[in-house]
């Protein structure tokens, strides 16, 4: 670590509310970072406020959701082969007596 001249500030910022993991939702330390900041030297608390970023990047990372993977074959007509033919189900049902030509 880099020579301190001046004492690293607290990261809190008045937003002091835990989750359910003990995490302030303000600054991300954890209980005991909060309780033992004052005992920490400069170079623990440096190390605190790192994984205190890291922690609000995982928090704020958005989430992603894992969707199942479908094939869908879309063949194209073989210009070789016959045109298949569309079946129609229940053929005898249409009427065509309203039709005009």
């Amino acid at each position: 670590m880099q020579l301190e001249f001046f004492d690293v500030p607290s990261p809190c910022i008045g937003i002091c509310q835990s989750d359910d993991k003990g995490q302030c939702s303000g600054c991300f330390r954890t209980r005991d970072e909060r309780l033992n900041w004052i005992a920490f030297d400069s170079n623990e608390r440096q190390k605190v406020i790192k994984r205190c970023q890291q922690r609000k990047k995982r928090k704020n990372k958005p989430a992603t959701i894992k969707v199942a993977e479908i094939t869908v074959e879309n063949k194209q007509a073989s210009l070789l082969e016959p045109p298949s033919k569309l079946r129609l189900e229940n053929s005898s049902d249409i009427d065509f007596g309203d039709f005009e030509l």
